[in-house]
C-alpha cells in the first residue's frame, strides 16, 4: 500500500510539472513527449487506490461536472478529476435582486420591545405617585402657565423667581390661601409641580423616540404598530388634559364666588383615568407579546385556556378589573372634593352605615331638578365618600372569592397570581381605612393611591396568565417556521 501511495504521488508531481511549461506543439506526434508516463505496475496500483473526496478553498476556481479548471495569472491546467469546493459561487446580481423583491418581509418582534414597555409603564406608575403627592401637598397650582418647551428649565436667577412668585400671588390660590407664604415655601410647591411636569416630558421622549425606531427598523405584526401609535397619542393628550385640569383652578371666578381654590373634580378624575389607561395599555401590550411567545414554545397552553372553567374565571377577572378601575375613579372624586375629611370613621357614617338622606341628596347641588341624583354623586362630598365606600367594599368582596374559584383551575401560575391579587386587595383596603381614620395624612394617602395601581397590575398579570392568543400569533408562528427552515 505504501508503494502505491508513493507511486501515485510521483505521478501527480510529474503531471503538474509537465503542465507548468507550456511548449508549442507543432505536430500530433510530439504530444506524447509531454504526457506523463507510468508503468503497468504503477497503473494497477493507482487503479486499486480509492482516494477520499477532498474540498479545496481556492480563490480562482470554477467547478464543472466532469473536470475542474484552475486559473492563474500566466497559465492554466486541467485535472481529469472533478474537485468540489465548500463555498458555492455567488449568484448573479440580477437573480439576487429578483429574489429579494419577491420574498415578502417577515414580521419581527425584537426582544427588547416588551421590556421597554415595562420600563415606560413603570415611569407612568411613578408619575401617578408624584401626581398624588402634588395634589396632597397642594402644589398643583403653583405654576400658572403651560410652556411645554421653555418650561423644561426652572427659574435660576432671583429675577426669574420673583417673576414666577408674582404670577402665583395673583392666582386664586395665591390670593385666598397662600398669601402669607415666603419664597422658600413657594419654591417647595413649585419644584413639586415642576418635577411632575418634567416626568411627563421625559415619558414623552422615552416613548416616542423608541417607537419611531421600532416602527422604522422592524416590520412589526399588525396590532402592535397601531397600539404604539395610540399610546403615543395618549401621552400627548394626557399632557394637554393635565393643563386643562390645572386651568380650572386658575379661574378668577373662584375669587368672585369665594369658593375653594382647587381644580375641578371632573377634570381631576379624567386626568387620573387617562393616566391609568396609559399604564394599562403599555402593560397589556407587553404581557400580550410575551404571552404569545409562550404559546409558540408550549402549544399545550392553548388547550388549557380553552377549558370552560378557565373561560368563566377569565370573565370574573375582567369584571374584577373593571370594578377596581371604577373604584379608583370614584376615589379621584373623593380627592377632588376633599371628601376624605368628612365622616372620618369606619364602618359607620354617623349613627349608621348610611348617612342621612338629607345629606346624601342635597337640593343645593341641583340646577334643574332632574340632575339632583347624579350631581350629588359627583359634587357632594358626603355622597362621593359613600359611593366610594360601597364600591370599595363590593370590589373587595368580589376579589376575595377569586382564590376559592381558582383552586379548581389546572394552571398553577394563575392560582398563585390570584392569591397575590387577594393580598394586594387586603392591603389596599387597609390603607384606605387607615387614611380615612387618620384624617388623610400625606404618606398614607399617597400609598393608598399607589395601591390602587398595584392592585390593577396584579389583575393584569392574572388576566395575562389566562389570556387567549392574540391576532399576531400567526405572524409569530410564520416567523418561527421561516427561521427553522433557514437553519
Amino acid at each position: 500500500m505504501s508503494l502505491g501511495v508513493g507511486v501515485k504521488g510521483l505521478g501527480l508531481i510529474t503531471c503538474v510539472r509537465s503542465q507548468l511549461v507550456r511548449p508549442t506543439l507543432t505536430t500530433q506526434s510530439q504530444a506524447h513527449l509531454f504526457r506523463p508516463t507510468t508503468t503497468p505496475l504503477i497503473a494497477r496500483s493507482l487503479s486499486t487506490i480509492k482516494t477520499p473526496q477532498q474540498n479545496f478553498r481556492l480563490p480562482f476556481f470554477s467547478s464543472t461536472s466532469s473536470s475542474s479548471t484552475y486559473f492563474y495569472p500566466s497559465h492554466s491546467f486541467r485535472c481529469s478529476r472533478g474537485i468540489a469546493t465548500a463555498t458555492a459561487p455567488p449568484p448573479p446580481a440580477s437573480a439576487s435582486a429578483s429574489s429579494s423583491t419577491s420574498t415578502p418581509a417577515i414580521p419581527v418582534i425584537p426582544r427588547s420591545l416588551p421590556y421597554w414597555l415595562y420600563g415606560c409603564s413603570a415611569l407612568v406608575f411613578g408619575i401617578i405617585v408624584i401626581g398624588g403627592l402634588t395634589r396632597l401637598t397642594e402644589s398643583g397650582l403653583s405654576i400658572v402657565e403651560w410652556q411645554p418647551i421653555t418650561g423644561i428649565l426652572p427659574p435660576v436667577t432671583k429675577e426669574e423667581w420673583d417673576a414666577e412668585w408674582e404670577k402665583y400671588r395673583l392666582s386664586p390660590e395665591g390670593i385666598m390661601m397662600n398669601a402669607n407664604i415666603d419664597m422658600h415655601e413657594f419654591k417647595k410647591i413649585f419644584y413639586m409641580e415642576w418635577g411632575h411636569r418634567l416626568a411627563g416630558r421625559a415619558l414623552g421622549l422615552l416613548f416616542v423616540m423608541p417607537t419611531v425606531y421600532y416602527l422604522t427598523r422592524y416590520k412589526l405584526p399588525r396590532p402592535i404598530p397601531m397600539k404604539l401609535m395610540l399610546i403615543g397619542l395618549g401621552i400627548g393628550f394626557q399632557g394637554a388634559l393635565g393643563w386643562w385640569m390645572v386651568k380650572s383652578g386658575l379661574d378668577q371666578s373662584i375669587v368672585i364666588d369665594n369658593s375653594v381654590p382647587r381644580v375641578s373634580q371632573y377634570r381631576l378624575a379624567a386626568h387620573l383615568s387617562a393616566a391609568i389607561l396609559l399604564y394599562l395599555g403599555m402593560l397589556s401590550t407587553a404581557i400580550g407579546i410575551q404571552r404569545d411567545a409562550r404559546f409558540i414554545k408550549n402549544p399545550a397552553l392553548v388547550s388549557e385556556i380553552a377549558l370552560s372553567s378557565v373561560k368563566k374565571f377569565r370573565g370574573m377577572v375582567h369584571t374584577a378589573g373593571m370594578l377596581v378601575f371604577l373604584t379608583a375613579v370614584t376615589g379621584a372624586f373623593v380627592a377632588g372634593l376633599d371628601a376624605g375629611l368628612v365622616y372620618n370613621e369606619f364602618p359607620y357614617m354617623g349613627d349608621g352605615f348610611v348617612p342621612p338622606t338629607s345629606e346624601l341628596l342635597e337640593d343645593k347641588y341641583s340646577r334643574t331638578g332632574s340632575d339632583k341624583v347624579w350631581r350629588n354623586m359627583l359634587e357632594n362630598p358626603v355622597t362621593a365618600q359613600f359611593d366610594h365606600r360601597v364600591l370599595a367594599i363590593s370590589t373587595f368582596t368580589f376579589l376575595m372569592t377569586l382564590p376559592f374559584v381558582a383552586r379548581r383551575l389546572p394552571i398553577k401560575s394563575t392560582r398563585r397570581l390570584t392569591n397575590l391579587t387577594a393580598a394586594a386587595a387586603i392591603t389596599q383596603v387597609t390603607l384606605g381605612i387607615s387614611t380615612l381614620l387618620y384624617l388623610v395624612p400625606i404618606p398614607l394617602a399617597a400609598m393608598h393611591q399607589a395601591g390602587s395601581v398595584v392592585l390593577l397590575t396584579c389583575i393584569m398579570a392574572l388576566a395575562g396568565s389566562i389570556r387567549r392568543p392574540s391576532r399576531m400569533l400567526p405572524h409569530l408562528r410564520n416567523l418561527k417556521s421561516k427561521v427553522i427552515t433557514k437553519a
